[in-house]
Parts: structure tokens; sequence; C-alpha cells
């Protein structure tokens, strides 16, 4: 999968499904979820409605498809693009970390790059194992955010990706984030403390490699990224860490403009997809 992931600009893979899914990860949700004929699915965090959509596709009938997000507007752009494909998709606002539905409403759930974001992912994988019905599948696909790799062909890249590491480190965890932010290789281990059996681990690579200067457009909006950041940072030290942060990436716009053709950047994380089955 290659997606315009950039650890220079966020501390997790913020809205990732709509920049990577493709027809494979479809399949791959086909195979994981067996969607069958009546069957109820609820994706958490369903975002712009990406998943109904490729879903839909399938052409399972009278499969009833729920999605949830937390950002209205979302939810409103995800009705709009089912109504745009003729589906019927059932959609809503609401926390994962409390859904609205009763026990044993689905016969699968799954979400992809929500517990991330999640404050409470304990209780997010509690709810999702109270809505799914014994013997039902749980699917979980989140990255290790605290494991991505960066690399730069000039030294002050590699100055700026340890920077970036060090000042969205200083931005989340006042929050106590840093949890979440690694959600995913631990999915197993949360699966099972809440009656999910795990049933497999699958990783999904998302990388991106840039030949040759970046264009001024990418500078900016990195730029732009990291002193809208800065504004909203926690403390004079952390404000102090993001103005050197930013130095940091004029200077590798610099040396990066200098490089010319010569120039390489690469960026790489992985999704951990864990498939688990509802205890009965």
């Amino acid at each position: 999968m290659i997606s315009d992931i950039d650890v220079l600009t966020s501390p997790t893979l913020k809205y990732l499904r709509e920049r990577w899914w493709d027809d494979d990860f479809t399949e791959f949700l086909a195979e994981t979820l067996r969607p069958r004929a009546g069957n109820r699915i609820l994706d958490v965090g369903c975002g712009e409605g990406l998943a109904e959509v490729h879903i839909g596709r399938l052409h399972v009938s009278q499969l009833r498809l729920v999605g949830i997000d937390l950002m209205v507007e979302r939810v409103m752009i995800a009705r709009s693009e089912a109504e745009a494909h003729n589906q019927r998709v059932g959609f809503a606002t609401a926390d994962a970390s409390a859904l609205p539905f009763r026990d044993r409403a689905f016969d699968a759930t799954f979400c992809v790059a929500v517990l991330q974001h999640v404050g409470d992912v304990e209780e997010a994988v509690r709810e999702f194992a109270r809505v799914t019905v014994p013997g039902g599948r749980v699917l979980a696909v989140e990255p290790d955010n605290t494991a991505r790799y960066g690399y730069a062909s000039i030294p002050a890249g590699q100055r700026a990706f340890e920077l970036s590491v060090r000042f969205f480190g200083a931005l989340v965890a006042p929050r106590g984030d840093a949890a979440a932010i690694a959600v995913g290789p631990t999915l197993p281990m949360l699966f099972a403390r809440h009656g999910i059996e795990p049933m497999s681990v699958r990783l999904f690579p998302v990388s991106k490699t840039q030949l040759g200067a970046p264009p001024a457009s990418v500078w900016a909006r990195r730029r732009s990224a990291v002193e809208q950041a800065v504004e909203t940072a926690p403390g004079d030290g952390a404000r102090a860490l993001g103005r050197e942060y930013l130095d940091a990436l004029d200077a590798y716009a610099r040396e990066a403009q200098q490089a010319g053709s010569s120039f390489v950047e690469i960026q790489n994380t992985m999704l951990f997809a864990t498939l688990g089955q509802k205890s009965a």
C-alpha cells in the first residue's frame, strides 16, 4: 500500500483509510468479516463512508451495514456517498467507547485506524465485544505510530525526523495518548481481555518514497501543519521545541532543494490487522 503518510506533520496516521484503501483491502475485509445475506455489520469510525461503498459493491443480498463516527460532518459525507452509490446504509454520530446499540446487535464489528484516536481503548474494545453476537467476528486495523520509520539522504532531514518525534511526543504526553497511538500490536491482548478470541494478525505496510526534491507546496503544507501544532502546544517547553523543529524543517527544505535529483526520502509504517471471534 502506498499512501500520503507524513511523520513530519502528525503524530498519528490521521484519516488514513481514505488515502490507501484499495480493492485488495476490500477483498481482505470480505474474507475476514464473511458478510452473508441478512448479516448486520458495524463499522466503528466510518469516516466518509469508504468501507460502506466498497462493501456494497460486493452485492450481498439483504446485508445491513451501519457506520458510526464521532464527527457529524464526516457522517454527513458518508451518508451522501452511500446515497450516490444507491446503497442503503445506516449512519449515526456516536462515540466508539459508548456505542448506542443493544447487546449482540451485530454479526460482525470492525474499525480501521480508529482506536489510535480513542482516549479509552479498553472501553472501546469492550463495547465491540458487547455489541457483537457470540461467534461473530471483530476486526481492528491499527498502526503502531511509535514505530514509524523515516529516512532522508541529507543530514538536515535526519535532524527534522528526530525533532518531529520529540515534538509530537511532547504534544501527546500530557493527554496520555501514548498507549493509544501504539495500539496496533497490542490488539490481540486487548481482544482476549474482553472476550474476543484472537484468530489472526496480518500486517499491511504503508509507505512512501520521494525521489528528487519535493515541490514547494509540500514544504508549505508541512510548515503550516507544524505551525498549527505549535500554536496549540501545551506549555512553553513544547512550544519552544516546536519552534526548533520549524527551523529544522526550513533547513531541511533548503538542503533538499540543493540536493536536487539526488534527494531521497522514505517513510514507512505498519498496520496491524487483528481478527478475533466473540466468545460464546
